[in-house]
């Protein structure tokens, strides 16, 4: 995933691997989550924990022929887990990253860096397959 955001030094962008939880975890009704891994110490970190930060994000496959293009495009809010939100997040993720769990020095090395949720708040899902340029959008009514 590719997030986009706003810091004091401007516009930036930078690339996440992301588990996605599309129930919402133990917030229901709340839409999907995608939880990804970073420090807070990183630029994208530090911008990422001010108070109602805003990103924008793509999702797509590498490699795709522009006839069969999917992906995603979304804004949300993102923050840091704690406690039992942190647990919840950390099993999806090792849901989709089995490898990490393997890998006792990778696994200690990401059990100690923030663990974050992005909630999103408008999605728009490109499917150049069922025609091209064909777009369906959600939003959380927010």
């Amino acid at each position: 995933m590719t997030l986009a955001y706003v810091d004091e030094e401007g516009p930036q962008a930078c690339a996440v691997l992301y588990a996605a939880d599309v129930q919402g975890g133990a917030e229901a009704g709340a839409g999907p989550a995608l939880y990804f891994v970073t420090s807070a110490t990183t630029r994208h970190g530090r911008a990422l924990a001010e108070p109602g930060a805003r990103v924008a994000f793509t999702v797509q496959r590498d490699g795709q022929e522009w006839t069969g293009l999917t992906g995603l495009q979304g804004r949300g809010g993102c923050r840091t887990l704690t406690g039992a939100e942190r647990e919840a997040g950390w099993r999806v993720y090792l849901e989709r990253f089995p490898f990490v769990a393997t890998s006792e020095r990778l696994r200690d090395a990401l059990e100690r860096t923030a663990l974050w949720e992005l909630r999103p708040d408008w999605l728009r899902l490109i499917d150049n397959g069922q025609g091209f340029g064909h777009k369906e959008e959600w939003s959380s009514g927010r």
